[in-house]
């Protein structure tokens, strides 16, 4: 178990630390390459949606293969992806390596393939607090990670800061080795009580399965939108890009204790109460950051709050998944949730960049968030965490 948490966490650490400190780069790629905000958010926006389109992917071929040949995959096209954002000469193929490129990657190197080894590794009544872990270190990745990148951009420059980040994820390789799981030796997956299609047939025939998408989608839209966007927001307003860097150092760092209580919680809860807290919190906390007036100490607090709930949804949305339908299939079905999830993060990030470049400002798309804030939360009260009920059915390869 050690091991499996610590390999886990690291992996996600790494991965999620990197993609967190992408908002850096918005102004300095659009300024030297003289495109608007849009196209940066596009791209960006692409990139959540490959993320989740393919980590659908990537979950079933964890579930089948296990997660070792997933991750050095995902490894490699994760450095591939940093290379082509760095010498991309135009929009479309920044699209192309900084969309498609590095969202596949993170299919492949984060939440779904790892959560899949620990729901299979790890005993029932420590999985939910297990989640938390692996979900406090890509929080933890954010508080390292944003800092030292927003170093590199000013030290060595954006390029050469995005290649040395393509260098530094290939450590991801390694520490694949400590997910690998004895009942994937040689490539062959364990008996199921269910293929591939039933589990599927089953999951979205389930009301609860599709609540949990929906209030998915929203923790999609808040938190890619704040955490691409905040640093531009920052600057418009007068604030120096430190204050931005700090303030995503802050998510990072108080989202560590926020996804640990949150999974530890979850062994004594129920999770969607959890779940219905937290969205409801946030509507809160955004409401009074746009209400109170603006200085480095409002952003600070407001970026410490955030951050207590910030991922803090990912161990009981998942958790809650592996309860209801078991772990065999948790990889996959977490990889369609998760779709959802970046199905609002594109709409979010998009929709930052449009807006604002028709607007001028980020007004709309804040009080966006505080209204799916509010229906994410009442989609999650009547969400059951009961195991579904089947009738048996003979195992099949």
């Amino acid at each position: 178990m050690v091991q499996v948490l610590l390999c886990g966490a690291m992996i996600v650490t790494l991965s999620m630390g990197v993609r967190h400190g992408f908002g850096l780069w918005l102004q300095p790629i659009t300024q030297e390459q003289g495109w608007t905000r849009q196209t940066f958010a596009f791209a960006i926006a692409i990139q959540n949606l490959a993320w989740g389109f393919f980590g659908i992917f990537a979950g079933m071929m964890a579930d089948r293969f296990g997660a070792f040949r997933v991750l050095i995959a995902g490894a490699v096209l994760y450095a591939l992806g940093l290379v082509g954002m760095a010498l991309s000469p135009n929009a479309l193929l920044f699209t192309l390596t900084a969309g498609i490129l590095i969202g596949a990657a993170q299919a492949g190197t984060t939440y779904a393939v790892v959560y899949g080894v620990i729901g299979r590794q790890i005993a029932p009544e420590r999985r939910s607090w297990a989640m938390g872990v692996a979900a406090a270190a890509g929080s933890f990745g954010q508080f390292l990670m944003v800092p030292v990148e927003g170093f590199l951009i000013g030290g060595v420059g954006w390029q050469q800061a995005l290649l040395v980040l393509s260098a530094a994820v290939l450590l991801i390789m390694p520490l694949a080795f400590g997910l690998r799981e004895p009942g994937f030796a040689g490539g062959a997956a364990p008996q199921r009580e269910q293929t591939i299609l039933q589990a599927l047939r089953e999951a979205f025939k389930y009301p609860s399965f599709q609540l949990l998408m929906a209030g998915y989608f929203v923790c999609g839209f808040q938190v890619v939108f704040i955490g691409v966007h905040m640093p531009s927001y920052l600057k418009d307003k007068g604030l120096s890009p430190q204050v931005a860097s700090y303030a995503l150092a802050l998510i990072g760092l108080f989202n560590v204790f926020g996804t640990y209580i949150a999974g530890s919680l979850g062994q004594r809860m129920a999770k969607r109460k959890i779940l219905v807290f937290i969205y409801l919190a946030r509507v809160v906390v955004i409401s009074i950051f746009l209400w109170a007036p603006l200085s480095p100490t409002s952003v600070y607090i407001f970026s410490a709050v955030m951050g207590l709930l910030w991922l803090s949804t990912v161990p009981p949305t998942n958790a809650t998944i592996a309860q209801i339908f078991g772990v065999a299939h948790l990889s996959m079905l977490g990889g369609f949730v998760f779709f959802s999830h970046q199905i609002g993060s594109f709409m979010g990030v998009w929709l930052g960049g449009l807006l604002y470049d028709r607007t001028g400002s980020y007004d709309v798309v804040w009080y966006l968030a505080i209204a799916l804030g509010v229906f994410a939360a009442l989609v999650n009260l009547p969400v059951r965490e009961e195991p579904i009920a089947r009738t048996p059915r003979p195992q099949v390869a």
